[in-house]
């Protein structure tokens, strides 16, 4: 009788553990969407809801993800590493004045425009039928009246 006690309950605790392991891998990827909402220098503009889930579909985590070594160059992201939102790192104070091309990246629209912009224009050369993925509004829809 004790045997079986001490079995269901070590059964419980692995199923239990089993199921808590899941929970903690599916938070690891992160929201399934992510709205970013305009700023205060260009309020009129409409929020952009950024279907995150849509795109690890077909991306690995490090096509966007990456990180900033101590002397604030970019470096890889590599499994494992937490992600920060992307203005934690594209803001005026950690990157102040920094540029790639005309692009400012000490800015969340620079930051957006050089990857996200790039990667969408490149998925519509690739592939015809993605011709409308490089306009502006698949991000900015046009705000309701």
């Amino acid at each position: 009788m004790k045997k079986s006690i001490i079995c269901a309950a070590a059964l419980s605790l692995v199923i239990g553990f089993s199921f808590t392991g899941n929970v903690f891998a599916a938070d690891e990827k992160g929201p399934a969407e992510i709205v970013i909402e305009p700023t205060a220098a260009k309020p009129k503009k409409s929020p952009v809801t950024f279907p995150h889930a849509k795109h690890q579909e077909t991306l690995k985590c490090a096509d966007c993800h990456h990180s900033m070594d101590d002397a604030g160059k970019q470096v890889a992201w590599v499994e494992g590493q937490k992600n920060e939102k992307c203005s934690s790192c594209h803001n005026a104070e950690k990157l102040a004045g920094k540029k790639k091309g005309k692009l400012k990246l000490d800015t969340l629209k620079g930051a957006a425009h050089g990857n996200c912009l790039a990667c969408h224009k490149a998925k519509a050369k690739e592939d015809a039928k993605l011709k409308n993925l490089k306009k502006c509004t698949t991000c900015h829809p046009k705000k309701k009246k």
